[in-house]
């Protein structure tokens, strides 16, 4: 395990791969870690390296007072490839991870050389509904909004108390450090990044599970059409982890992408 302090807090990161190949970095979602792209590094270790992270108050990392704001995710992320001394890297976002990335892109291009945008959007949501998501955690802890949480997240074929995996990643969601939860969606909430977004040249590409509830493939789609080039796809038979459901199929879009992008540099 590897632990820095950046901007006041620690994160907890991997660092892996090969320490000579193009830097992918994984920036993961509202109320996981980073062991949520495991099944896609597989595909990917042998040929870049591969850094991941734990968002403050998820996983590892320190969870510090809420609420946090978007610009104190962003900031911390380039504090981290700071630390690390990456140069330029692919940017891999999920959900707030992409929002993350989106900021990244926006506030440190010196940092990034491509996105790609998984199940996420310019803006997420809306007040009323962060609201009520804050209140309910604050009341009743994550507990009180598993089942809720689990049908945005995963197809119905996947939530089965049968298959271990769905058990385990519903222990994840359980185990976040409260503060961090509702830390993050307060960040979410006060975030539209419409504007900066639009701004975006580098070359991205923005992928949405069909099955997707917490952001539709139509969203997706709309923040793609923001960014100039950016390329869109759906990845079929999965939900807003497509990294979870679908890692073969993720694994080979992202590769396929970034030798695009390359071959076109």
């Amino acid at each position: 395990m590897r632990f820095v302090r950046v901007n006041g807090v620690v994160l907890h990161y991997h660092d892996c791969g090969r320490a000579d190949q193009p830097v992918i970095v994984f920036s993961n979602s509202l109320g996981t870690d980073f062991r949520i792209w495991d099944s896609v590094i597989d595909h990917l270790s042998q040929d870049f390296r591969i850094i991941r992270y734990d968002k403050r108050g998820h996983g590892l990392s320190e969870a510090t007072e809420p609420p946090y704001k978007m610009a104190d995710l962003v900031a911390d992320l380039g504090a981290l490839l700071d630390h690390l001394k990456v140069g330029k890297a692919t940017i891999v976002g999920l959900s707030v991870g992409g929002m993350i990335a989106q900021g990244l892109a926006s506030r440190r291009p010196d940092l990034v050389s491509s996105l790609i945008l998984c199940d996420t959007a310019h803006k997420i949501g809306n007040n009323a509904l962060w609201n009520e998501r804050i209140a309910a955690v604050s009341d009743g802890g994550i507990a009180r909004i598993v089942d809720a949480i689990m049908e945005r997240w995963f197809t119905t074929p996947y939530r089965s108390a049968d298959n271990a995996d769905y058990i385990g990643y519903v222990s994840m969601l359980t185990r976040i450090s409260i503060d961090g939860y509702v830390g993050t969606c307060a960040a979410i909430r006060d975030c539209d990044l419409t504007g900066s977004t639009r701004a975006l040249t580098v070359p991205a590409l923005c992928i949405v599970g069909d099955q997707d509830v917490s952001t539709p493939p139509e969203l997706v789609r709309s923040m793609a059409e923001l960014i100039d080039g950016a390329r869109f796809e759906i990845v079929e038979d999965a939900g807003h982890l497509p990294c979870i459901e679908q890692p073969g199929r993720t694994a080979r879009l992202i590769e396929d992408f970034i030798i695009q992008c390359g071959a076109s540099a």
